[in-house]
C-alpha cells in the first residue's frame, strides 16, 4: 500500500485553517470569580516579552536599527534614504499595532455595536507623517532619525501615495476613518487592495494625457499587515438550485471561485490609543498554477485561472467602454462586498447572538452606489446560509444599511457609475445568482394604477415591478431591461439615505429620489455635510500655520485639532497688525515651498509675488476646468491688447491646474491638452509672461495637494449650479486661508454662510434656473456671438490654431457651441466679472489678509469629526469607547 492523492486537488491552493486564533477564542477565559485567566505558558515570561510603545528617543532609535538589521537585512553602511524610511515606518507601525491590538481586544470585551464603512476608494495619502502627528511622536522620531544620520523630511519624501483612490470620494472616506479613530468610535473601513491603483498620469509633448501603470507596491507597503489566515471564497457565475421547501433558500454551485485575502492597515486616532482598521481585499486564485497544462505546452491555460482572479483587484475603475471592462467592474464590486459581508457576519457570530440581533450590533454605510451589491448579498447570506425567512431577512437588511448618495447626475462619463446603472446583457452574467433575490416595492398598493411611477421606481430600467416584497414575486416587462438602477436598490435596501451638502440633499429628495420620498416619507432622507480632517489638512500640510494658530489661541494643538470651532478665537486678532504680518509671512513661505517643489520636480520657475489661483480636481465637464482655461485665454487676449504701461497696472496671476481624466473620457482629456498648450504659449510670450502664467501639474495626488493647498490665495470651485454634491477641496483651501471663487453650489453655499458673503466670490446662474436654460439651449438656441461676444472671440482664437493643433479642439468647442449642457455660455461673462473683483480685492493687501483670517476662523463646521459624529448619532447609533 501507499498513500494516494485526490487527483482533482492537484494544483489547488492548500487551504489552511482560517482564523487559527479561534482555537483559543477571541477573549481570555475567566475563572469562577470573573477574573481573566492567562491562556498558556508562564504568565511572567509572556509579560516580560511583551513590548510597550517606543516613545523615548533611545527606544525609537533601537527599534529603527533593529528593523534595518532584521526586517530589511541591511547593515549601517548599506542603508539609504529609502531603507531608512522603510525602517522608520516599520518602527512606527509597531507602535500602531500595539495600540491596534489593544483597541480590538477592547472592542471585543465591550461587545458593543460597530459600524463598517464600505468605500471602493480610500485616498489615504502618505502615512508616516500622519501617524507620527496622531501619535504625538513627531519630535522624538525626528530627533532619533537625526541621530542615525538622516533627515526626517528626506525620509517622508520617500513614501509613495497608496494607490487606493482617485478623487474626493476616496479622500472623504479617508477623513472619516481618521475621525472615527480620533473620536474613539468603533468603525472599520472595507476596500480593495489595488495592485496598480488608478494610473500614473503622464503628459505627452503635444499635451495629451497618457496613462501608465502605478506600481505603488513595488517597494512593499510597510503600513499593511497581511492576514493570510483571513480569507473567503467568492463565487462568480454558476447556477442556483432553489429548494422546494417554501423557505426561498437556494444552493449556489459551479462557476468560478476566487479567494479574497485580507490586508489590514492600522488607522491611528489623534491623541488617543484608539487605532481602528482599514481592511483591504486582494483577489487570488483558488486553483493555482495548472502544471498539467503547462507540461502539455498550453502555457496560457496554465496561468489562466491566476490571471483571471488577479485581474479583479489589479486596477481601480477599469475602463468600462468594453463588455469586459463592464463585467470586471461588476465583479470588483461583488468580490469586495461579498468578502466584507462574510467577514462582518463572522465577527457578529462570534458574539453568540441570534441572527435577528444583527442590526443591533452592525451598521453598514454604503459610500455611494459602488457597494450596493451588499444589499442582495446580505439577503443571500441570511436566506441561504442562515435559514432566515425571506421577510425577516429583508427586515434585517433594511435596518442594517445606510446609503450616502454623492451625485444628482443621471450618468457620469468618467466611468464611475454615479447612479451605477449596470448595462445589460454582458454584466448580467455576473448577476445570475440574484435572479431569485428580488427586492420589490409594493408601489401599486400605495399608488394604484400609476404605471409611470412604477416604471420610474423600478429597480430594472424598462421593467415595472408589480408585486410586494416576496421571494415568489413576479415582474412584468414592457421592454427588454437595459440597466439595473443601483441607486434605487441602495435606497430601498437602506434604513436611511443622506446627501452630502444641504443643497445636494434637497436636490436628491426633489429630483432623482423624489418618488421614494413620496413612498417612504421624508424621515428616511437626511443630510450630512461633508467634512475634512484638520490633522492632515492643516497641521500636517501647513505646519507653520498650525504653529501660529496654537501660539495665538494659547490652546494645546491637540485640543483645537479635535474641536475646530476654537479657531473662532482668531477673529479677535484680525485687527492686530503684527498677527496679520505673521499670517501673510506663512502664506508667502508656502508659496515659496510650492515654487521650490515645481522647480525641483518639473524644472519650472514660478513668480512667488503673484497671486496663486488654484483649481485641483478630477477632470470632468461639470467641474468646468474648461470655463477656467477659457477665462485664462480671455485674460491673455486682454493683456495682449494692452499697452506696456497698462499691463503694469494688472495683478500678476499664476493659474495652477491638476487632476486626472478617466482614460475613456475624450472631452476631459481634450481639456487637459488645451490647458497644457495654452500654458506653452502664454508662459513664453514676452508681452505677458510677467503678468500671467499657467501650470498643469501632472499626476495629481494627496501629497501634491498638501503642497498646493496651503499656497493658494484663491481657489476655484466653479461647477454648474446643482451638479456638485458637496466638494471637500473647497473646505481644505478655506481652512488654509485661501479664499473661494465659485458658483452657488454644493458646500460652497454653507461655507459662505459660515465665513460671510463678503469673504467669498460668487458668480453664475442659480440651480432653479439651470433646467430652463438647458431647455432654451435645445429648443431656442442663441449663437454664442450674441450671448457672450467675449467668449465667442476666445473660441474663435482656439479654432484658429493660436494654441496649436488647429481643429483638434473642435469636439470640445462643439460641446459649448451646440447644446452647452454645463452652461459655459451662460456663466462666462459673470465669471470674468468675478475674476475682476478678485483682482480688485487682492490689491488691498490689508483687507485681503483679514478675509483670509476670517475664512480660516469660521471653518469649524467643516471638520470630519463633526460629520462622523452626525453619522454615529443620527444614523449608526454607536457610541465612543476609549481604550485605556
Amino acid at each position: 500500500m501507499t498513500s494516494v492523492v485526490d487527483t482533482t486537488a492537484i494544483g489547488k491552493v492548500q487551504r489552511r485553517r482560517r482564523h487559527v486564533r479561534t482555537l483559543t477564542g477571541y477573549l481570555p477565559e475567566q475563572d469562577s470569580e470573573g477574573k481573566e485567566k492567562w491562556p498558556r505558558g508562564e504568565e511572567s515570561v509572556w509579560k516580560d516579552g511583551l513590548r510597550s510603545l517606543d516613545t523615548g528617543v533611545p527606544s525609537i532609535t533601537k527599534s529603527i536599527v533593529n528593523h534595518v538589521q532584521t526586517s530589511l537585512a541591511r547593515q549601517p553602511h548599506e542603508i539609504d534614504d529609502l531603507g531608512a524610511y522603510q525602517a522608520a515606518a516599520l518602527s512606527v507601525r509597531d507602535n500602531l499595532i500595539i495600540n491596534w491590538n489593544e483597541t480590538q481586544l477592547h472592542y471585543s470585551r465591550t461587545a458593543g455595536k460597530r459600524a463598517y464603512y464600505l468605500s471602493l476608494e480610500f485616498l489615504m495619502g502618505r502615512a508616516l507623517d500622519n501617524a507620527l502627528l496622531n501619535l504625538g511622536l513627531k519630535q522624538e522620531y525626528t530627533e532619533g532619525v537625526d541621530k542615525l544620520g538622516f533627515n526626517m523630511e528626506d525620509l517622508l519624501a520617500q513614501e509613495r501615495d497608496a494607490g487606493l483612490g482617485n478623487g474626493g470620494l476616496g479622500r472623504l472616506a479617508a477623513c472619516y476613518l481618521d475621525s472615527s479613530a480620533s473620536q474613539e468610535l468603533p468603525v472599520w473601513g472595507y476596500g480593495l487592495r489595488y495592485r496598480y491603483g488608478i494610473f500614473q498620469q503622464l503628459i505627452s509633448p503635444d499635451g495629451q494625457q497618457l496613462e501608465a501603470p502605478d506600481p505603488w507596491l513595488e517597494n512593499s507597503n510597510p503600513w499593511e499587515l497581511p492576514r493570510i489566515d483571513v480569507s473567503y471564497e467568492v463565487r462568480f457565475h454558476g447556477f442556483a438550485e432553489r429548494l422546494n421547501d417554501g423557505s426561498g433558500r437556494a444552493i449556489w454551485e459551479g462557476g468560478q471561485e476566487v479567494l479574497a485575502v485580507a490586508y489590514d492597515v492600522p488607522i491611528p486616532g489623534c491623541n488617543t490609543r484608539n487605532t481602528n482598521n482599514l481592511r483591504l481585499w486582494e483577489s487570488k486564485p483558488k486553483r493555482g498554477f495548472d502544471l498539467n497544462s503547462f507540461n502539455a505546452g498550453d502555457y496560457e491555460r496554465a496561468v489562466e485561472s491566476s490571471n483571471s482572479a488577479a485581474a479583479i483587484t489589479s486596477v481601480l475603475y477599469p475602463n468600462d467602454h468594453t463588455t469586459f471592462g463592464k463585467e470586471l467592474r461588476l465583479k470588483q464590486q461583488y468580490f469586495w462586498t461579498a468578502a466584507s459581508l462574510a467577514d462582518i457576519m463572522r465577527r457578529f457570530k462570534n458574539l453568540g447572538r441570534p441572527i435577528t440581533d444583527f442590526p443591533q450590533f452592525v451598521s453598514i454605510q454604503l459610500n455611494d452606489t459602488h457597494p450596493t451589491l451588499a444589499v442582495p448579498e446580505l439577503m443571500r447570506l441570511l436566506v441561504d446560509d442562515e435559514d432566515v425567512p425571506w421577510n425577516a431577512a429583508w427586515n434585517i437588511v433594511t435596518e442594517t444599511f445606510f446609503f450616502t448618495n454623492h451625485t444628482v447626475l443621471p450618468r457620469s462619463r468618467h466611468g464611475l457609475y454615479p447612479l451605477c446603472n449596470i448595462s445589460c446583457p454582458g454584466e448580467f452574467h455576473a448577476l445570475q445568482r440574484y435572479s431569485g433575490v428580488k427586492a420589490v416595492i409594493s408601489v401599486e398598493r400605495k399608488f394604484p394604477g400609476d404605471r409611470e411611477r412604477l416604471a420610474r421606481m423600478s429597480l430594472i430600467e424598462g421593467i415595472v415591478m408589480l408585486q410586494p416584497i416576496d421571494h415568489d414575486s413576479k415582474v412584468s416587462s414592457e421592454s427588454v431591461p437595459q440597466n439595473v438602477r443601483m441607486a434605487h436598490l441602495a435606497c430601498i435596501g437602506s434604513r436611511k439615505v443622506n446627501g452630502v451638502a444641504e443643497l445636494h440633499s434637497e436636490l436628491v429628495q426633489t429630483t432623482i429620489l423624489k418618488d421614494f420620498v413620496d413612498f417612504y416619507g421624508v424621515s428616511k432622507f437626511g443630510n450630512v455635510t461633508n467634512g475634512i480632517t484638520p490633522r492632515r489638512w492643516l497641521d500636517q500640510c501647513n505646519p507653520e500655520l498650525s504653529r501660529l494658530i496654537t501660539m495665538t489661541l494659547n490652546v494645546e494643538k491637540s485640543v483645537w485639532l479635535k474641536d475646530l470651532t476654537k479657531l473662532e478665537g482668531l477673529l479677535d486678532c484680525v485687527e492686530d497688525e503684527d498677527f496679520r504680518e505673521d499670517w501673510a509671512a506663512v502664506k508667502q513661505a508656502n508659496k515659496e515651498r510650492l515654487a521650490h517643489h515645481m522647480q525641483v520636480t518639473l524644472g519650472l520657475n514660478v513668480n512667488t509675488k503673484a497671486m496663486f489661483d488654484v483649481q485641483i480636481k478630477r477632470l470632468h465637464e461639470y467641474k468646468r476646468q474648461t470655463l477656467n482655461i477659457l477665462g485664462v485665454i480671455h485674460r491673455y487676449l486682454t493683456l495682449k491688447s494692452m499697452t506696456p504701461e497698462e499691463r503694469k497696472t494688472v495683478t500678476p496671476r499664476n493659474v495652477f491646474f491638476a487632476g486626472k481624466a478617466a482614460p475613456g473620457y475624450y472631452i476631459a482629456k481634450l481639456t487637459i491638452r488645451l490647458i497644457v498648450n495654452v500654458a506653452r504659449v502664454v508662459n513664453s510670450d514676452p508681452d505677458t509672461k510677467d503678468y500671467l502664467n499657467v501650470f498643469f501639474l501632472p499626476d495629481y495626488s494627496v501629497t501634491l495637494a498638501e503642497v498646493l493647498i496651503p499656497a493658494s490665495d484663491i481657489s476655484q470651485h466653479i461647477s454648474t449650479a446643482g451638479t456638485e454634491a458637496s466638494g471637500t477641496s473647497n473646505m481644505k483651501f478655506c481652512l488654509n486661508g485661501g479664499l473661494l471663487l465659485g458658483t452657488v453650489d454644493g458646500a460652497n453655499i454653507e461655507i459662505a454662510e459660515e465665513v460671510g458673503p463678503s469673504n467669498v466670490f460668487f458668480f453664475g446662474h442659480l440651480t432653479p434656473a439651470v433646467e430652463d436654460l438647458r431647455y432654451q439651449h435645445i429648443y431656442h438656441p442663441v449663437p454664442v456671438e450674441q450671448k457672450s461676444p467675449a467668449l465667442a472671440k476666445v473660441l474663435d482664437k482656439i479654432s484658429s490654431g493660436l494654441f496649436g493643433d488647429r481643429g483638434v479642439y473642435e469636439p470640445l468647442l462643439d460641446t459649448i457651441r451646440q447644446g452647452d449642457y454645463y452652461l459655459i455660455t451662460e456663466d462666462f461673462d459673470s465669471y470674468i466679472e468675478a475674476l475682476r473683483m478678485v483682482d480688485e480685492a487682492y490689491n488691498d493687501r490689508t483687507e485681503w489678509i483679514k478675509k483670509s483670517i476670517r475664512t480660516t476662523a469660521k471653518m469649524g463646521k467643516f471638520s470630519s469629526d463633526r460629520a462622523i459624529q452626525d453619522y454615529a448619532q443620527e444614523y449608526w447609533n454607536i457610541e465612543s469607547t476609549k481604550v485605556k
